[in-house]
């Protein structure tokens, strides 16, 4: 084995090294914030998840994947940034598709506490090697804007990435070798 080949090899090993670290290690409490403008509608279901709600039909959502790294209650807060916006909350498991809004439904909130128009949340336990979906959508057609979210529990809370993003990671991988053999092969 070459140089070349020893650093690429030592290049790949310190990348799989820094993704199986970092997943392990992510915080107790994750803040993200994000936007429901312009994003995809769907018919949204009722807080008790029964039934499909006839106010929002067509309402904005946006979807936060994770898993997380130890079982136990797990506390969701959302709050509107933009005037006006009511968030919405739904919570579902091993997966969302918003053509089934009611399958894999676990739990959804709308004012928290009741009442107060510009939060969402609630605090459900979650178990350990499954994919969650946290569904951040409006109470009405017309409730739509920025939030931010914080999600806390008792250990890691990992976003999942899309398999978009591990593509791109692979095929960044894959031109840096395609560089470094086509510049050995013209030295």
């Amino acid at each position: 084995m070459n140089k070349v080949e020893a650093s690429i090899r030592t290049l790949l090993l310190i990348v799989v090294a820094v993704i199986a670290t970092s997943s392990s290690a992510a915080a107790e409490t994750i803040t993200f914030s994000s936007t429901t403008s312009g994003a995809p509608t769907f018919n949204r279901p009722v807080d008790t998840g029964t039934a499909l709600s006839a106010v929002g039909t067509a309402v904005p959502y946006s979807i936060f994947q994770f898993s997380v790294g130890s079982a136990g209650p797990h506390t969701f807060l959302s709050t509107a940034t933009t005037a006006g916006y009511d968030p919405f909350l739904i919570l579902y498991r091993i997966s969302f598709n918003p053509a089934t809004p009611l399958t894999n439904f676990l739990f959804a909130n709308d004012d928290f506490p009741p009442g107060n128009l510009t939060q969402s949340g609630f605090t459900l336990s979650l178990t350990t090697g499954v994919n969650y979906f946290l569904v951040q959508t409006g109470f009405e057609n017309s409730d739509f804007g920025n939030f931010m979210t914080v999600i806390s529990g008792p250990g890691a809370i990992t976003p999942v990435p899309e398999p978009v993003t591990l593509m791109l990671l692979g095929s960044g991988m894959i031109g840096v070798a395609v560089r470094v053999r086509k510049r050995r092969a013209t030295h």
